[in-house]
């Protein structure tokens, strides 16, 4: 049974979809809910966010296998196996292991600090070049003071008097069908820690951690993607048993000249009417400089030409995709006398060729 929402109906793709269709399908969607194009619409927010969160799993082959089999992604829910579900979803601690001896061994993801995260919004030429900025981020770190301890002095920690340095408790129940459960729970005096601060630090008040804002070098590789996150490890919230990890998401603000698809680019540049009759070479601009552009003659409005290598970096390769031209034929709006008179001449030439 579902839990989790229909990634697919919310990225608009088959179950059978392929990862670039899943891409496509993300970043058509992503530019047309994307916030900065949408401002001041909180469902228009949510409905973006939603879209991040499918294409997080659905492109993570791993993430997909276990969200088509179960659902959802993470530990199955208690209905997935039948009916016998974790007994700590009730609450009970490691019951089930308890019964037949057995005993939780705590891992330091436990203890371990939050990670966090960070929406950077980069400029298309960022995107396209790659760039390095700065990021100011308010998280704790590890107390100067106490290098972490919590303790004013090397001796102000002592084995805690509750769990007696085991760092859990085991509660024995009353005897139930005969049989005598117990269970055992982190203890909640020294948080599993087993010693606790005696002669706490000033600083940090016995918690061994302390809040700043730190700036942080954030190194932005070329063709990244609105939605995409860069990991800096060990940049999260400070933790007993290490740090967590600084997630940097990516939002590349919209251009006023070029539309991003993929790692295509698509834009429109004017041809000269007469440039446009006669043939002749434009100027146009791309994201890396101004490039020439051979226009051939009869060339229509709306005319698609290709200057290849002017698009965004495709994927991890040093190449880059082609930049996409559509042609805006421009009338003059004034004329001048001798203009004019040769534009006569020209219809009036025209209308006796039709006839």
């Amino acid at each position: 049974m579902r839990d989790s929402p229909d990634y697919y109906e919310i990225l608009q793709v088959d179950r059978t979809a392929s990862q670039e269709e899943i891409r496509k399908g993300y970043r058509k969607l992503a530019r047309q809910y994307h916030p900065d194009v949408n401002p001041g619409h909180p469902e228009v927010e949510e409905r973006f966010k939603q879209i991040n969160e499918a294409y997080e799993v659905l492109s993570d082959a791993d993430k997909r296998a276990q969200y088509d089999r179960w659902g959802r992604v993470g530990r199955p829910a208690a209905s997935d196996f039948g009916g016998f579900a974790d007994f700590r979803d009730f609450g009970l601690g490691d019951l089930f292991e308890t019964v037949f001896g057995g005993r939780r061994t705590r891992t330091a993801t436990e203890r371990r600090g939050a990670d966090l995260r960070y929406d950077l919004e980069i400029t298309l030429e960022e995107a396209a070049r790659g760039a390095q900025r700065q990021v100011r981020l308010s998280h704790m770190v590890r107390c100067d003071a106490c290098a972490g301890s919590g303790s004013k002095g090397k001796t102000g920690r002592q084995r805690c008097p509750v769990c007696r340095g085991e760092g859990e408790v085991r509660r024995v129940s009353s005897p139930v069908f005969g049989m005598q459960f117990s269970t055992i729970s982190t203890c909640t005096r020294c948080r599993g820690e087993g010693t606790v601060v005696t002669d706490p630090c000033r600083n940090c008040s016995g918690r061994g951690m302390e809040r700043k804002t730190e700036a942080f070098a954030v190194i932005v590789p070329p063709g990244v993607d609105s939605g995409e996150a860069l990991r800096l490890a060990g940049q999260g919230d400070f933790g007993p048993d290490g740090a967590g990890d600084l997630h940097i998401v990516i939002h590349v603000r919209p251009h006023d000249v070029f539309e991003r698809q993929g790692s295509e680019l698509f834009c429109h540049a004017d041809v000269p009417f007469h440039i446009a009759a006669l043939g002749g070479e434009i100027t146009v601009a791309t994201l890396y400089g101004p490039a020439k552009l051979h226009i051939p003659p009869g060339t229509q409005h709306g005319a698609r030409f290709r200057v290849k290598g002017h698009g965004m970096p495709a994927g991890q390769a040093a190449s880059r995709d082609d930049l996409h031209v559509v042609a805006r034929i421009v009338v003059p709006a004034k004329l001048t006398e001798k203009q004019r008179r040769l534009l006569q001449a020209f219809a009036a030439e025209e209308k006796d060729a039709h006839h």
